[in-house]
């Protein structure tokens, strides 16, 4: 799987959604090796889309299609400033990945210091937070060169995600898988646009 990672503020978040909902009538129908997506804007304006392509050759070709250049052409004169892309194809699934029935996503964004040290880690707490979590339905964590990160978790809902959050059942984890990760950022989508092919 190839993911294009597509980040942005926006003004006028009325307008984006509209735009958003007119690629799914308009240009969809002709995407290119188009697996799904997760977008949503944040209650500060922040847009976040992940796209999901079979591979990085699909995603060129559906970028060079007239449709897609003009639809982007109209939505970029919604946003505040310039979107940044980022691209991989290393991509890593919690729970199968992502979930069309979720209301409630959180874009979480860090690096990490020993993926595979966290990943050991990770795999060790799965019986656990699938038995403690039953909120959390999926994730997808999209990898960087860099060692950077942009992961999606999506939830039954934002209500059902805080309180089993603050929950002592799920022990959560060790003060050793946590100072693997650096600094992490949160954008919460509260009315996402889940859609999967």
């Amino acid at each position: 799987m190839f993911v294009q990672v597509i980040k942005a503020k926006t003004s006028d978040v009325a307008a984006l959604r509209a735009q958003m909902d007119r690629w799914q009538t308009d240009v969809r129908p002709g995407a290119i090796g188009y697996v799904g997506s997760t977008v949503g804007i944040s209650d500060d304006g922040t847009l976040i889309a992940l796209a999901r392509f079979t591979d990085a050759a699909s995603a060129a070709k559906n970028a060079d299609r007239p449709e897609q250049g003009v639809w982007w052409e109209q939505t970029a004169k919604l946003l505040d400033g310039e979107a940044t892309f980022r691209e991989s194809s290393d991509v890593s699934e919690l729970f199968g990945g992502g979930s069309d029935a979720a209301t409630f996503v959180q874009i979480m964004e860090g690096t990490v210091t020993d993926r595979a040290k966290a990943e050991a880690f990770e795999d060790e707490m799965l019986d656990q937070l699938r038995a403690t979590r039953p909120d959390l339905l999926g994730g997808q964590r999209v990898w960087f060169a860099d060692g950077s990160y942009v992961e999606a978790a999506y939830f039954t809902s934002e209500a059902e995600a805080r309180k089993n959050e603050a929950s002592s059942e799920f022990a959560g984890p060790q003060a050793d898988y946590v100072a693997l990760f650096g600094d992490m950022t949160f954008t919460d989508l509260r009315e996402p646009l889940l859609d999967t092919a």
